[in-house]
């Protein structure tokens, strides 16, 4: 993978945990196998907003509870650092780390990664213009160091870190087009038999939609 990022003439460092994006020959490089205690996750969107537009609300880290399930506050600490809260699935505990941009390409590339805390992660989203401009196509790719601990981390947290990521991309899509992002919680339903209820249960449906409460509408 070292070697297809040297296409890229702009590209940083790797980063410690790898690189997110990765191009070869026009095309992205399928994302490594879970191995070794390492989870992989890569989904795309098109969001009808600019590059511009999308890279300033992904860089504006304070925000981020804003679309990010459970995230419960984000407060930056530096030019290039910022501390993460995450409410956990399983009452009114957290778990915290603090995180760190390793590139920032204004309106294309953020990649970053987890220094300390409870959660060792990292990843990348680019921001790429759709042909004649009329939307962005947002790709991102996350690892996480889950070891042993993967099934817990289901347990506390309440949904597959592959999934979060793929709906955390959802929300950030609605909340970029509409201003908001749809919920479903509290919506009447008919009674669910046991195996709705499971996969209620394995797809995280439980857990509470982002605000979608921006600082500037709150």
């Amino acid at each position: 993978m070292t070697e297809a990022l040297t296409e890229k003439p702009n590209a940083e460092s790797v980063p410690e945990l790898t690189s997110a994006v990765v191009i070869l020959n026009g095309h992205y490089v399928p994302p490594p196998a879970d191995e070794d205690g390492k989870i992989w996750v890569r989904t795309s969107a098109l969001v009808h907003a600019t590059p511009e537009t999308l890279y300033r609300l992904w860089r504006d880290v304070e925000q981020i509870p804003a679309w990010q399930e459970q995230i419960t506050s984000v407060r930056q600490t530096g030019e290039l650092t910022s501390h993460w809260v995450m409410k956990t699935g399983t009452g009114d505990t957290t778990i915290e780390w603090n995180s760190e941009i390793l590139a920032d390409e204004p309106g294309k590339r953020i990649a970053w990664r987890s220094i300390n805390g409870d959660s060792q992660n990292a990843g990348e989203v680019m921001f790429e213009a759709s042909p004649g401009n009329r939307a962005t196509m947002v790709t991102v790719l996350q690892e996480f160091r889950m070891g042993k601990l993967a099934s817990l981390w289901e347990t506390i947290v309440g949904r597959n870190p592959k999934q979060a990521v793929i709906e955390n991309l959802r929300h950030f899509k609605a909340l970029a087009e509409t201003g908001e992002i749809p919920r479903t919680q509290g919506q009447p339903h008919g009674p669910r038999g046991t195996i709705a209820n499971m996969k209620a249960s394995a797809y995280g449906e439980k857990i509470p939609t982002p605000s979608g409460q921006t600082r500037e509408s709150r």
